[in-house]
């Protein structure tokens, strides 16, 4: 229910950069958490901040590579997906080809992606070039024990005043102590349920 106001509510803003810093979760079951995850980004990116986008497990042609194109270095995407990571190393794709295919692919193969995934994360955050840092699925990443709890939350010690965002599934409960924000994404309905394959520009 939409609270009705008799009076007007006055929220005071704060555009002080040091005063960044805080951790966001998005998870849950439903569709929208890399998609919320970029919503932020785009804000962020229109307060004039950096935001840099590590994807893990991810490798695939998607809407969002090629928008941030648009913002010339102040917005980049990096997937973490094995596949992707032979592709860069092999040159053979351009984000330009049109691909409407997906592929998991098994855990044991992803797991050196998502440490050089880690690894990127910690030496961004450190640079401090960029005020926002997402890292979208690594709270998959964490359920299948890729990566560890232990190694995550260093870089919550680390990351100082670059505003840190978590998406995806099945996040460990342990995580939300840490986090500031924290957004359940649940799924009443999906078009999946009936078959629809994903659409370009909606599912990627």
């Amino acid at each position: 229910m939409v609270t009705k106001l008799r009076a007007p509510i006055i929220v005071e803003g704060d555009s002080d950069k040091t005063k960044l810093g805080l951790i966001h979760i998005y998870t849950g079951d439903g569709k929208g958490k890399t998609t919320a995850s970029l919503g932020l980004a785009l804000r962020a990116l229109g307060c004039g901040y950096r935001v840099y986008m590590i994807q893990f497990l991810k490798s695939g042609n998607t809407g969002e590579l090629h928008a941030m194109e648009k913002f010339t270095g102040n917005f980049v995407i990096e997937q973490f997906g094995s596949d992707a990571i032979k592709e860069r190393q092999q040159k053979l794709q351009t984000f330009t080809e049109n691909i409407d295919t997906f592929r998991f692919n098994a855990d044991e193969i992803e797991r050196e992606a998502c440490r050089l995934g880690l690894e990127k994360a910690f030496s961004i955050i450190q640079s401090k070039e960029y005020e926002m840092v997402i890292l979208d699925e690594i709270n998959c990443v964490l359920d299948k024990g890729l990566i560890t709890l232990e190694e995550v939350k260093k870089l919550f010690d680390a990351h100082g005043t670059t505003e840190l965002v978590l998406t995806g599934r099945d996040v460990p409960k342990q995580l939300f102590e840490h986090a500031d924000y924290i957004s359940v994404i649940s799924r009443e309905k999906h078009p999946w349920q009936k078959g629809i394959k994903a659409r370009r520009g909606v599912e990627y």
